[in-house]
């Protein structure tokens, strides 16, 4: 069953994914941009991956073209889903 998420659940739980595949916890903010955390576009592939397992959120990776910052990412998160 998946949770029927707010901005809040989507931040915590991007933010957490992204401390997964590497990022220092401290610098994932929404201003920080995936090159200074050193994400690169498989671990956002990945992180699409993650949200619609957890979230039933479908976010495609061409969704994520041109996305340089998380609060970017999340913005796509949220309008994919509704939010």
């Amino acid at each position: 069953m998946t949770t029927v998420p707010d901005r809040a659940s989507l931040t915590a739980f991007v933010t957490e994914s992204l401390a997964d595949f590497g990022a220092e916890p401290d610098l994932i903010t929404p201003d920080a941009t995936f090159e200074d955390l050193e994400i690169d576009s498989l671990d956002l592939v990945e992180l699409g991956q993650a949200v619609k397992r957890r979230f039933g959120i479908q976010v495609r990776p061409k969704d994520m073209d041109g996305v340089k910052t998380v609060g970017e990412a999340l913005d796509v998160i949220c309008r994919t889903a509704g939010i």
